[in-house]
């Protein structure tokens, strides 16, 4: 955020003070820092610099086909497993305004964002070795010794274990995709315009997501490296070790081409008025800020947070959705049932494989289809397709789990093979609409912040409490919801579904007529 500390204290907060008057603003008007114009990145480069967040998308390929699946064999039942989400909109909603604040007054010799990015890596790289290496971390601190081949029961240490590593995974996670995002706004300002920023950095995005579902799909990783199994950790957990490690490889790797690319520049510290209220002062400002929004942006906040709304349960649930709906089998059931189950999850990453390439696709058109439609048409389309593809999977499953009537299930073990490929179709083509969600909202928000006034770090911080607390609110509900209907995943996509055609309905009435094309500097860019 650029508060203005004490002198704003007292005043009305308009949107266009968090660009600071009078010069005193991150990038200000004196013709120094970088406030000076920069000749524009070429889109090579641009490409390059956006690396990072194909890494860390990676590793949030791994999060989302492997983990809720992995939870319940560490005895977290069904109903809870949304309690362990919860994480994810806590920290966005506690980190993402704090760096966002920072990012954009941080006067560091290698630039505004780059060491939070950094920073956020680390702690990435290690808290993804901490998920992966849970059971055995749990058998040390006091679970069973019997072995995981045999061992249905809970492993309450190796829960506690995984827990820890996801929340320190989600907290890491919003350290970087803010200023990740933030940045990529910087580099595309006045040349490119954000609409091809945001293309950039979905379509790594989706490249990430590739890489990351083929490895949660590969079930060979326990032959490649035998001495990741152990009597902790059998087939499908050594399976989820491998991937994990290669995202540490993979995390090292774009996050130094991002640092070494970026090319930001120190920014000034006579730029910058420091205000008194440190980090107490970001939320204080970006409290201020909710409150004197312009009516185009506090649009862009109501529609986006119903947008999430229909998407949580399809990121929460949808491997497990295959393995249970569709594979009838069971996370901690004896030999074939966990066997099918296990084999259900590595199809649902096969499906959001393909999922990846049709958004890495529809990536490279949403520019043209923005400026040919505008930006509300395209966002409301996406949002009725998700209605359709999430009505699909409720119907679907209700008719693969015959009613979820025990007496008519109790044999079932495998997946039909036409309701199979319907579940791959789906799993694809939802990733036509979720390139929209990756992108066209940010570049929604930052144009408005652009015309109206704005940093990109405050615009990002901002846009985000409009996604978490829709999570959180997923987060919290789904569970009961879950235990109340006793019918799998099929009420948290029926919520989805419902807030999807809401939702296409809201974005034709209350977004602007925004394109993506606007040339304008972005007063916090810098570039």
């Amino acid at each position: 955020m650029e508060g203005d500390g004490k002198e704003a204290a007292g005043k009305r907060l308009d949107w266009a003070t968090m660009n600071l008057e009078g010069g005193r603003a991150v990038a200000g008007e004196k013709g120094d820092g970088n406030a000076t114009r920069k000749p524009p990145m070429g889109i090579v480069r641009l490409f390059l610099a956006c690396m990072i967040s194909g890494g860390i998308q990676y590793g949030w390929a791994l999060q989302l086909s492997l983990l809720s699946p992995y939870s319940q064999t560490l005895g977290i039942s069904h109903s809870y497993v949304s309690l362990t989400w919860i994480c994810g909109p806590i920290a966005g909603f506690v980190v993402q305004p704090i760096v966002g604040y920072y990012s954009d007054r941080c006067t560091a010799k290698i630039g505004r964002r780059r060491p939070f990015i950094l920073a956020g890596c680390i702690i990435i790289c290690l808290s993804v070795l901490m998920i992966g290496f849970s059971a055995d971390i749990g058998r040390h601190l006091g679970d069973t010794k019997e072995n995981c081949s045999t061992f249905t029961g809970s492993r309450w240490s190796a829960a506690a274990v995984y827990i820890v590593g996801f929340w320190f995974l989600d907290f890491a996670n919003n350290t970087v995709q803010g200023p990740a995002r933030a940045m990529m706004a910087d580099l595309s300002a006045g040349h490119h315009g954000p609409n091809v920023g945001q293309a950039i950095f979905s379509l790594w995005m989706a490249l990430g997501s590739v890489l990351g579902y083929l490895s949660g799909a590969n079930a060979k990783w326990h032959e490649w490296l035998p001495w990741l199994k152990t009597a902790a950790c059998c087939d499908a957990c050594a399976n989820l070790k491998g991937a994990f490690l290669t995202a540490v490889i993979l995390i090292i790797i774009s996050m130094s081409v991002t640092l070494a690319l970026a090319g930001e520049e120190q920014l000034g510290k006579d730029d910058v008025e420091a205000s008194s209220g440190g980090a107490c002062s970001a939320f204080v400002d970006l409290f201020k800020c909710l409150k004197n929004l312009p009516p185009a942006m506090f649009k862009v906040l109501a529609v986006t947070a119903v947008t999430w709304l229909s998407w949580f349960p399809f990121f929460q649930y949808n491997t497990d959705w295959m393995g249970r709906e569709i594979y009838h089998g069971e996370p901690q059931g004896l030999g074939s049932k966990a066997d099918t189950f296990n084999a259900g999850v590595r199809e649902g990453a096969v499906g959001l494989l393909f999922c990846s390439i049709a958004l890495g696709v529809t990536s490279f058109l949403i520019p043209k289809l923005c400026r040919k439609l505008t930006s509300r048409v395209v966002w409301s389309i996406s949002n009725l397709m998700v209605f359709a593809f999430m009505t699909v999977m409720v119907v679907l499953g209700m008719i693969s789990m015959k009613g979820y009537k025990p007496s008519l299930t109790a044999g079932l073990i495998g997946p039909d093979p036409t309701f199979r490929g319907i579940a791959l179709a789906v799993f694809a083509l939802i990733g036509i609409p979720q390139a929209v969600l990756f992108s066209v909202p940010w570049a929604v928000a930052s144009e408005v912040a652009t015309e109206e006034g704005g940093g990109q770090g405050l615009t990002i911080g901002v846009l985000n409490i409009a996604i978490v607390l829709p999570q959180l609110v997923i987060a919290l509900t789904a569970g009961p919801i879950d235990g109340v209907f006793n019918k799998g995943n099929t009420p948290a996509f029926g919520i989805g579904a419902a807030f999807a055609l809401i939702c296409a309905v809201l974005a034709m009435v209350l977004l602007p007529k925004t394109r993506g094309v606007s040339n304008a500097t972005v007063m916090a860019g810098g570039h």
